[in-house]
């Protein structure tokens, strides 16, 4: 007998899941580079609109292909048509790759999380040299933070062709990190469904204490009012309307087949229209709330340094120049200046070459996104906070729960369709099937923790999934609309919930959300084809900077392998199943 499919306990667990999984290191290090790159307050326009017109209608199409077909994402699509396996293949393959990256992020912040409670902060100073008689000379080009982050978290190496070897410090913290995914997901929806409530609840707890602690630090509104202004010509930028859908489109986790795995577990008469919407709004409500956080510590960080390069400025002027103790100040530094070179132009000059350009707006304007944003940037604000370590501490925490809860999304898109396959599911055991996903994962992620493995992770964070993922859900919207059939899927969902399909649905899956996946799809290709040779950010320790380089020709084929493994996967499928059924009615494939 046919075992009963597992439900969640109610449908609070599953919209918590769906939460947890959508809400993730994208709403706190991405949305914030986006509007400050582009137009602060002005970005929400197309933000809102991709939300409507993509990020709510596909976000209810995955939910409810889940829901309907109670299948992972292999069964479900093969369920619409024996020949889309490969769609469901696909969202796998692409999970599997994010997986095995995205869990050496949760092992830096658990790296980050460890220093927190050593005083001082290690990345707040500069260690000495070997000599002790100065400080560390990559240090001192580049800043604390960034010593402590390129050269002690990943002892980075000059390039990609330089491997190194496993850091074993990272490798132990990524096997911590996998031992921690492994307890959440170990009796599926039964152990996910208890967890999900603490890493969908507790982020917005620390986020609300950020936020009362950033609002009431020196030089918050000016990062406010930096995010708040708008700078309206930004709007007729392509570029501004092209990152807001795809932000909208990979904050949802559109296309991983993690929600037709969550989706999938809920009772068919489940709302999960009314639970689509919920989702994407508390979403995007998330990413507003983190910029607002992010743009409160900005400001402090900014105004920080703007007024120490001052400082630096004023020092150097009094001592040239013999000036009284006190008398030039921040309010009279200009008007000083003007004197001082018109008086004294010789002496000026030779002190000018030693002098910053202090500009507020030039900081405030910096942007960062990604890992950059959470452990160079951040950890430069956090160091200059009264009880630094505390804040320090709640931040990686937030970040590891945010980490774990996408995680927990990723596994479950790669674990549903392999329980779901009777021969394995009748051979090992759910928490077998599990602990040797968490095991393959963890051991290729060991790449990551070599010398040279930040570069191999930004190859993957930047190419695994992109091109991919838009090409699922564009062919999964055509599979539902025009293979399984627009009307079949409308009397399916009116059965299951007993509510009717309204027309925004319709002309969203139908027309609007395929061809702007289309639009996005064309812009990728051809701004990576007008890119010519791809190139990397390397460190490099003797001028304690990021310089470029051209990828090698094996990391350019390592990278045509990730898009075309995922991708090749919904063609390969429907050929060999198109073969498959010929063979067995004893015909011969027809020759072009």
């Amino acid at each position: 007998m046919e075992k009963a499919r597992p439900l969640w306990a109610n449908p609070l667990q599953f919209v918590f899941a769906c939460i947890s999984y959508a809400v993730g290191l994208g709403n706190v290090w991405r949305f914030p580079y986006l509007c400050q790159m582009y137009g602060g307050g002005s970005f929400l326009v197309p933000y809102i609109i991709m939300l409507i017109v993509e990020g709510m209608p596909l976000l209810y199409l995955e939910l409810a292909v889940g829901q309907r077909m109670r299948q992972g994402s292999i069964g479900a699509w093969r369920t619409i048509s024996p020949y889309l396996g490969g769609v469901g293949l696909a969202s796998m393959v692409v999970s599997f790759f994010l997986s095995t990256y995205y869990n050496i992020i949760n092992a830096w912040a658990f790296w980050y999380l460890f220093h927190s409670f050593q005083d001082p902060l290690p990345w707040s100073v500069c260690p000495l040299n070997d000599n002790h008689t100065g400080y560390d000379q990559e240090c001192e080009k580049a800043s604390s933070t960034q010593y402590f982050w390129y050269r002690k978290t990943l002892n980075i190496s000059p390039s990609i062709q330089d491997s190194g070897r496993v850091q074993w410090e990272p490798a132990l913290c990524l096997i911590l990190a996998w031992l921690v995914v492994y307890l959440c997901i170990l009796r599926g929806t039964e152990s996910t469904g208890k967890v999900v409530y603490f890493t969908a609840l507790l982020p917005y707890c620390v986020l609300i204490i950020y936020l009362v602690r950033g609002l009431t630090l020196h030089g918050a509104t000016n990062g406010l009012a930096y995010m708040f202004t708008p700078k309206l010509e930004q709007l007729a930028n392509p570029k501004a309307w092209i990152n807001a859908a795809t932000q909208i489109f990979f904050s949802l986790g559109l296309g991983f087949g993690s929600l037709i795995a969550f989706a999938s577990y809920n009772e068919p008469s489940n709302n999960c229209q009314k639970h689509a919407i919920i989702v994407s709004l508390i979403n995007s409500s998330t990413s507003v709330f983190a910029s607002i956080v992010t743009f409160s510590i900005y400001g402090f960080k900014a105004t920080f340094n703007y007024e120490s390069c001052l400082n630096k400025v004023i020092l150097l002027l009094t001592n040239s120049f013999d000036l009284e103790d006190g008398f030039l100040t921040a309010s009279n530094l200009e008007q000083v200046k003007s004197y001082l070179e018109s008086t004294f132009p010789g002496k000026y000059s030779e002190v000018l070459p030693q002098m910053k350009n202090c500009s507020l707006q030039s900081e405030l304007a910096t942007a960062v996104q990604g890992t950059g944003l959470s452990f160079i940037v951040y950890t430069e604000a956090i160091k200059n906070m009264e009880v630094s370590q505390l804040w320090s501490a709640l931040y990686f925490f937030m970040l590891l729960m945010l980490g774990i809860g996408s995680m927990l999304g990723n596994t479950a898109a790669i674990l549903t369709p392999l329980t779901d396959n009777k021969v394995i599911s009748s051979h090992l055991p759910k928490e077998a099937i599990s602990g040797l996903v968490c095991f393959v994962n963890c051991v290729i992620g060991l790449v990551f923790t070599m010398e040279a493995g930040n570069y191999w992770f930004d190859i993957f964070n930047e190419y695994a999934a992109t091109l991919s993922l838009l090409l699922i859900v564009l062919v999964e919207t055509i599979a539902v609309c025009y293979v399984y059939g627009l009307r079949r899927f409308e009397s399916d969902l009116k059965a299951m919930t007993g509510r009717a399909l309204n027309w925004y649905w319709k002309a969203m899956w139908a027309g609007v959300s395929p061809l702007l996946i289309i639009s996005l799809f064309v812009f990728y290709l051809s701004d990576y084809i007008l890119t010519g040779t791809l190139q990397y950010q390397a460190w490099d320790a003797s001028q304690g900077q990021l310089v470029t380089k051209d990828y090698p020709p094996y990391a350019l084929a390592i990278i045509g392998l990730l898009v075309a493994s995922s991708i090749m996967c919904i063609p390969l499928v429907a050929l060999g199943t198109f073969i498959m059924r010929c063979l067995k009615r004893g015909d011969t494939p027809p020759v072009a």
